[in-house]
């Protein structure tokens, strides 16, 4: 066992739940990054703000760090001019969370995040298999050469690019997670459901770490799905990485409507839905996290929560699954209130 799957494996055993960070994206335009640009590129030109967020996350209390390189992949970077600077990139987005990291007095986890290519797949779209490997294994080979503990798949829609992801992972050595994004009545874009997506882990040669659900329409939306899973996968280590609330137009800007209160609910409330990391997505800055440190913290796991109890704490359901769907909603009918 290397000794990332064992730092990976000792913070879970011994915290039971471990809180991964907030959103990237979000706060980097309050930070001043500019819609269009890429955020890649900041980890050359604004190193220190890239680690000011990582600090603040830690010192709100995170467990796990990600890495500012969801679109570190030459497919993405191309339509910025830097397809060839991916490693480069990547290697620079790992080495600044890495020096936060290891600042931190404590152990913390630095995930290299990985999100999609932006290409569909054959014979819907000009992506095979094999180039998705090769892309994502260079944007990989950048993370783990700056000091990854994990490879961090999230926001994924389509069972076969998730699979060369993982296999991806596998070419470079290092552990993974996968998380999709369930933001179309309780499935992904490409119609994978929760459940599904565990399914799908256990097919592969080299199984995730954990699985879960992050991004998507709203925190209740997540919980639910993230509630399948665990329904389905009692034996999983599961991710949910909510959006901060329900995101809303104000204006030409998208606000999101999770005080630190509601945040904070959300996360006690995923803790009992059986997920043993935690964290937020879009929208979800430092102060935040920090009342989810402080939610989990002083919190006993519950039974799983009725649906109505997620919405009652949380608020309503912005796309609910359709009643065939394996999304939760039925499921989650026959647990506490």
């Amino acid at each position: 066992m290397s000794a990332a799957v064992s730092l990976f494996d000792r913070l879970l055993a011994e915290k039971g739940v471990l809180l991964a960070d907030g959103a990237t994206g979000t706060n980097l335009f309050k930070m001043g990054l500019t819609s269009g640009d890429a955020p890649e590129l900041w980890n050359d030109t604004h190193p220190d703000r890239i680690r000011a967020l990582h600090r603040a996350f830690v010192e709100a209390g995170a467990d796990i760090v990600l890495t500012n390189s969801f679109g570190c992949n030459r497919r993405r970077l191309a339509l910025h001019g830097l397809e060839a600077r991916t490693a480069e990139l990547a290697e620079k987005a790992a080495r600044l969370a890495r020096a936060e990291a290891d600042a931190a007095g404590r152990p913390v986890i630095v995930g290299g995040s990985v999100g999609p290519t932006g290409d569909l797949f054959a014979p819907l779209g000009p992506m095979t298999e094999g180039e998705a490997i090769e892309v994502f294994a260079e944007e990989m080979e950048g993370l783990k050469a700056g000091g990854v503990d994990v490879i961090w798949i999230e926001t994924m829609s389509a069972p076969d690019e998730i699979r060369a992801a993982a296999l991806a992972a596998e070419k470079v050595g290092l552990p993974y997670v996968v998380t999709a994004s369930f933001d179309t009545a309780g499935r992904t874009m490409m119609g994978l459901t929760p459940a599904g997506l565990a399914d799908l882990a256990d097919t592969l040669p080299e199984r995730p770490r954990a699985v879960g659900g992050n991004c998507g329409v709203g925190a209740s939306d997540l919980l639910v799905s993230v509630g399948s899973i665990c329904a389905a996968h009692p034996e999983a280590v599961v991710v949910a990485k909510g959006n901060c609330g329900i995101p809303q137009f104000v204006g030409d800007q998208i606000r999101y409507s999770g005080t630190p209160e509601l945040m904070g609910n959300y996360a006690r409330l995923a803790v009992d839905s059986g997920a043993r990391i935690v964290g937020g997505c879009c929208g979800t800055s430092p102060e935040h996290l920090a009342a989810m440190r402080r939610a989990i913290d002083g919190h006993t796991r519950r039974p799983a929560p009725t649906l109505e109890c997620i919405e009652a704490e949380v608020g309503p359901l912005v796309s609910p699954p359709k009643a065939d769907s394996e999304g939760g909603s039925r499921r989650g009918g026959r647990r506490r209130g």
